[in-house]
């Protein structure tokens, strides 16, 4: 199918109102490299300002260092999409890291189309926070120069987009063509694929923020990397969810783990920078996860928050609880 397609289905009404029935016995990350399947890829899985972040020489930035230094650094949170036997691409939110988290995209055909300057048959974004669109940049002029690839996100996303340079640039060039999709509708955005945004609370000074449900021919997958709280998506003036029910209806949903405590950033208050704990996630969402039928990985991690360390307390108590961490590289049937 060919990129104009890609859009139009994407902007075809809604298939269905509510979320279709479970597919059983995913496999575990990594299971499918071999497979022809649809599936997803972990290309970051910590916040926006990245691992190690900006000015912080701890040592657990420190020890991130070293890992990017042998090759096993974790990046800003970001997924990409690959179709049947490699067929298409699709990123999931734009990165400051995305030179090269996308080398983990190890199909040679990706590499291919990049050589073409076509790797993506498009980009799904969450909201206008820095480490969600800032990646964009790269693919301009100074960059790799893409032309006419779909951005699949909000209509305030959009309004963002082409309101201020330099993105709006990139659309009056035809680089990126800002595609905003309803919220709450089910959307066909390839023959395999179909997506649907779901609005979110969260810090809304440029845009608002959705996460994504990704449909496929075998499995439902969550991707919620930013929220205020789940307290307040059950109670606020959007639409209210109780993160039990939906997370429930999934096979995998990858959520917003920033902080392990309130108490992880010191000179900042944490209502500053609202997200849900890791703690309270957990208590909220063991029975689901006790039930045996989703699979919880916890993204978006702070550079603070002690759950990165793998050896560490923190991360033998969420692991013991059967709750995961997404790491670069680990893959989810779709």
């Amino acid at each position: 199918m060919d990129r104009r397609g890609f859009v139009e289905l994407a902007l075809a009404t809604a298939l269905a109102p509510s979320v279709a029935p479970r597919p059983k016995g995913l496999p575990k990350p990594n299971d499918v490299q071999t497979a022809k399947a649809p599936y997803a890829v972990v290309l970051g899985s910590v916040q926006d300002a990245g691992l190690p972040q900006v000015g912080c020489y701890s040592e657990r930035c420190d020890r991130a260092r070293d890992g990017h230094a042998a090759g096993s650094g974790r990046y800003t949170a970001s997924m990409a999409l690959v179709g049947p036997s490699a067929e298409a691409f699709f990123l999931v939110d734009a990165t400051p890291d995305i030179t090269r988290q996308i080398d983990l995209v190890q199909e040679p055909v990706f590499r291919d189309r990049a050589r073409m300057r076509d790797p993506f048959d498009g980009i799904f974004l969450t909201h206008a926070h820095v480490g969600h669109y800032l990646g964009l940049a790269l693919l301009g002029n100074e960059g790799l120069g893409v032309s006419d690839l779909p951005i699949f996100c909000t209509a305030s996303m959009a309004r963002f987009l082409e309101a201020n340079d330099p993105w709006a640039y990139m659309v009056r060039q035809r680089r990126i063509v800002p595609t905003p999709l309803a919220a709450e509708r089910w959307h066909r955005i390839d023959d395999w694929l179909e997506a649907r945004l779901l609005p979110v609370p969260h810090r809304d000074e440029l845009s608002d923020t959705v996460g994504f449900l990704f449909r496929g021919p075998s499995a439902l997958l969550l991707y919620l990397p930013d929220i205020d709280s789940w307290s307040a998506w059950a109670s606020w003036n959007g639409p209210q969810r109780d993160v039990r029910e939906v997370v429930a209806s999934v096979d995998v949903a990858l959520l917003d783990g920033t902080f392990w405590s309130a108490e992880e950033v010191p000179g900042r208050a944490v209502e500053d920078i609202p997200h849900p704990l890791l703690t309270d996630s957990m208590e909220r969402l063991q029975a689901v996860l006790d039930s045996g039928t989703t699979r919880i990985v916890f993204t978006h991690l702070n550079n603070s928050n002690p759950a990165l360390d793998e050896v560490g307390p923190e991360r033998t108590e969420l692991v013991g609880r059967g709750f995961e961490v997404a790491r670069e590289g680990d893959r989810y049937v779709l």
